[in-house]
């Protein structure tokens, strides 16, 4: 039986892996939020500090759920009606919210992405990921799979084949709280 390449990334994520996949913008970095060895080994390898806080990505808002208790009906409805897109946001942090993906901050960066790999990629996975571009934090973020093979070759658990859906700056950051753009 023929497993997949959407098959062979879930698995890896569920053994705790890191793996490589593209974004609407960017190629990113991914493992499972809940885990918090993963989390330390995908922050080890684009040695970036835990202070820093990570964003992750879902297929609906549904999977967000135990992330959003702490939102007011309007700026619920505003998330609903922005995703799904390339917009991140940061939401006010609930008690689920473990340090390793809040870092130093009082909320948490969400999106619902557009890109249809990452959303089929959430929906086979049961759940949100983290996802960061996919670069040591001094580098450029890579655009394609040979420049990921070139920063992290095997360090890998897997690499989704797929394209950017338009190569260009990561996705803007926006604090739900203030509408302050973060990025």
């Amino acid at each position: 039986m023929t497993i997949s390449p959407l098959q062979q990334a879930t698995h890896a994520l569920r053994e705790g892996g890191v793996i490589a996949y593209p974004t609407e913008a960017v190629w990113g970095l991914g493992c499972d939020p809940e885990n918090e060895a993963a989390v330390m080994a995908l922050l080890n390898l684009k040695h970036r500090a835990v202070e820093k806080g990570l964003i992750l990505v879902a297929a609906n808002i549904d999977q967000f759920a135990p992330y959003l208790t702490e939102l007011t009906a309007q700026q619920y409805q505003q998330l609903q009606a922005s995703w799904p897109s390339f917009q991140t946001w940061v939401v006010p942090a609930s008690q689920v919210v473990p340090h390793w993906l809040r870092g130093n901050h009082s909320g948490i960066a969400l999106r619902v992405s557009a890109h249809p790999l990452v959303r089929e990629l959430c929906q086979s996975f049961g759940g949100p990921l983290v996802s960061t571009s996919a670069n040591p934090s001094t580098e450029p973020a890579a655009l394609n799979i040979e420049q990921v093979k070139h920063y992290f070759s095997d360090q890998l658990a897997f690499m989704l084949p797929g394209d950017v859906s338009h190569a260009g700056a990561p996705s803007p950051i926006v604090d739900i709280r203030t509408g302050k753009p973060l990025r």
